[in-house]
């Protein structure tokens, strides 16, 4: 191999290496920040399968290159640290709602926040969090970076993980792909049952009208009879009358039987297309609570439900 096509690969491959090593450790700092505020061991973060958050290799890497390491004053590293990695967010999460028309992280609850995607809390512990890598973590991050570079091992272990990577990327962007087509079926299923309710009820506003009209038409001639021959045709007319009020009853159990079926057909449906979920998915939503979908929020909402009730 040329030394100088060597060369390159060689700090490319240690490029990646502090990517993820920097994913790692975000990662990790991330699910003991939300253990904290949750009091017990949260549910594995990240979009990713594996143990990285890929958001922080991204953010650490952006202020290492812009920053050049590291601003001689950490309070300046702390204020530019704060911006960069904030827009890395920002940007993080309008990409991911634009590719799978869902919000992944919502921080609409909190008092400052901008549009839901950065706050001031996460921003903060982000600026302090650049100021520990360019003036501790990342100098001692290089040594290591360095020795493997002399070893001869950088190239061949990037390599091995970046397949892993790569593998895990396909495997989550696909369950991320299958829960928006999942949400989609579950709505339209819902809205295929609120049509057949509404064709149901129109028919039977129909039928109970016929009825309503028969029975008041029998109740005005049986009375007309009953003025010109009361008692020969009282049993009768009241007979009659009767067999009326039974088909409409025999009418009403006949709508209560058809709204039941559709009812039921909608709960089988709708628990093939939930039990279908696999465990890459339910690991996907899982890892993210604040999980929303602006078109289909009822039908996350019941998946959510059904994966806690399991």
């Amino acid at each position: 191999m040329p030394p100088q096509l060597l060369s390159r690969l060689t700090a490319l491959a240690g490029w990646f290496l502090l990517f993820i090593l920097y994913s790692f450790i975000g990662w990790c700092g991330e699910t003991v920040y939300c253990s904290i505020g949750q009091r017990k061991l949260c549910e594995k973060r990240g979009f990713l399968n594996g143990f990285l958050c890929p958001i922080y290799g991204h953010g650490a890497l952006l202020v290492l290159c812009a920053l050049r390491g590291g601003c001689a004053s950490p309070v300046l590293t702390f204020l530019f640290g704060l911006l960069l990695t904030s827009a890395v967010e920002y940007v993080t999460s309008c990409v991911m709602e634009r590719l799978f028309h869902m919000r992944w992280w919502d921080y609409s609850h909190y008092r400052f926040q901008l549009n839901g995607r950065v706050c001031l809390l996460n921003s903060t512990l982000f600026g302090l969090a650049c100021v520990f890598l360019c003036h501790y973590a990342h100098p001692r991050a290089m040594v290591l970076i360095n020795a493997m570079i002399r070893r001869g091992s950088a190239i061949p272990l990037a390599l091995l993980i970046f397949v892993v990577y790569a593998v895990d990327i396909v495997i989550s962007v696909r369950s991320a792909i299958q829960i928006g087509s999942r949400l989609e079926k579950l709505h339209a299923l819902q809205e295929e049952l609120q049509h057949k309710l509404e064709e149901l009820k129109a028919e039977q506003l129909r039928t109970m009208a016929e009825h309503l009209n028969h029975l008041e038409e029998a109740v005005e001639n049986r009375m007309e009879a009953h003025e010109a021959q009361r008692e020969a045709r009282k049993a009768r007319a009241m007979e009659r009358l009767q067999a009326r009020v039974d088909s409409l009853d025999q009418w009403g159990e006949a709508y209560l039987r058809r709204w039941e079926q559709l009812k039921s057909d909608f709960q089988r449906r709708s628990r093939q297309l939930m039990e279908a979920q696999d465990y890459f998915e339910r690991r996907l939503m899982l890892a993210h609570p604040t999980l929303r979908s602006a078109k289909h929020s009822e039908a996350l909402q019941r998946l959510r439900e059904f994966i806690k009730n399991r």
